[in-house]
């Protein structure tokens, strides 16, 4: 991350080292009606359009990295420019959007022993957060005592669950915690996701939430990982806790999934390894009432690597021809009391959230009321009518 960290800055997006970084993002372009991909470099924003007019047919080049690098000539936009009309929302000027277009939206859960714990807690108090706080108290210490060294899959991990069974405390979140296969589900449907500055959405059914930072990986039709951005997987505890057969409806809401800014894609210097250990920060900022929320996750805690992930959602079993991106889960359960004691953290409107780690740059965005949000009407039919009209192939 910069340390300018004024949110009308562009230096405040880009990451610390952006001067070596290969930076992929979307801009919508209201001269031509649509979305280009772009690269990004500093002040400067490239239209990559004739290159690829789409971020998932980039990612499809082997030379992705090298030929996106190589752009040169005029710049079409500033960046300076692209920030603060996406802060401003102004939609008749060039914004950015999310930096994905085609790839399907998956997201992993419970990939972090905090959150099992957290989802365990959400699903004994069905939803309640102050019944969660009872046990909370009576189940955390003991949980975390037992499984914090443990890999999941293991036959020590297989030990534990008989142990859990025994004491009449076994859960579904424990057994994707614990047992062979993660937990990997659809976050949101193509062309869904916000980008920077846009609004994340609550729906009004929801009265306890939070945001959820993590590392998203970009991974091609070959289930080859391109690339890393930032993601806020926008989580409603309420719903989930009162049963995992929600998460449909805990987590798939219109603007519920927050990307970017941009998707920084690996080469020599920048590779996968890199982000094994990346620290994601999260600050909340109240609008109402002045609270401030600040916390990590820390992607080295990470129970399962990362080709374990990718490899339980593309295979064989599964094929994603235009390629996905992936949330890799979070460390961050919110505890915390906003208020009234006992009820914990949750959102409200106007609240800022901002998720930042130094090699991936800063997302920001704001709470809203879902069904306040504009609609969204732009998807795979609107995008191809685009492409037909641009002349895209």
């Amino acid at each position: 991350m910069s340390t300018n960290t004024h949110p009308g800055s562009a230096h405040a997006i880009l990451p610390t080292d952006a001067d070596e970084a290969v930076l992929v993002g979307r801009v919508w372009d209201p001269e031509t009606g649509g979305p280009r991909p772009v690269r990004v470099l500093g002040e400067d924003v490239y239209d990559l359009f004739d290159v690829a007019p789409t971020v998932s047919g980039l990612l499809e080049r082997d030379d992705a990295a090298q030929v996106v690098a190589g752009t040169t000539g005029d710049p079409r936009w500033q960046l300076t420019d692209l920030v603060e009309a996406s802060l401003a929302r102004t939609q008749d000027r060039p914004h950015l959007l999310a930096p994905l277009d085609l790839q399907v939206i998956k997201a992993c859960g419970v990939t972090f022993v905090d959150s099992m714990i957290e989802r365990v807690i959400e699903e004994r108090s069905a939803g309640d957060p102050a019944k969660a706080r009872q046990v909370r108290e009576t189940l955390a210490a003991s949980l975390h005592a037992e499984i914090d060294t443990i890999e999941p899959g293991s036959e020590a991990a297989a030990r534990v669950k008989e142990v859990f069974l025994a004491e009449g405390l076994w859960s579904q979140y424990l057994e994707v915690g614990l047992g062979p296969d993660p937990e990997v589900f659809t976050k949101a449907p193509v062309l869904s996701s916000v980008g920077y500055g846009a609004q994340v959405g609550i729906p009004a059914f929801s009265s306890w939430n939070n945001p959820e930072p993590e590392l998203v990986l970009v991974v091609d039709s070959r289930g080859r990982m391109r690339g890393a951005t930032l993601g806020n997987d926008v989580n409603l505890r309420d719903v989930e806790g009162r049963s995992a057969l929600l998460l449909g409806m805990a987590k798939d809401n219109n603007a519920s999934a927050a990307i970017g800014p941009f998707i920084r894609l690996f080469d020599g210097a920048f590779t996968v390894d890199t982000v094994r250990t990346e620290r994601i920060t999260l600050r909340v900022e109240g609008a109402e009432d002045g609270y401030v929320l600040e916390d990590e996750n820390n992607v080295a805690r990470l129970s399962r690597p990362f080709e374990r992930l990718v490899e339980a959602t593309h295979g064989d079993h599964h094929q994603y021809p235009d390629g996905f991106a992936l949330y890799t889960g979070t460390l961050f359960a919110p505890t915390q009391d906003r208020g009234v004691p006992g009820l914990g953290f949750t959102h409200k409107v106007g609240d800022r959230v901002t998720i930042a780690s130094t090699h991936l740059g800063t997302l920001t965005n704001e709470v809203a009321p879902t069904d306040s949000l504009p609609r969204w009407e732009f998807g795979i039919r609107s995008l191809v009518e685009y492409l037909h009209r641009s002349g895209g192939s």
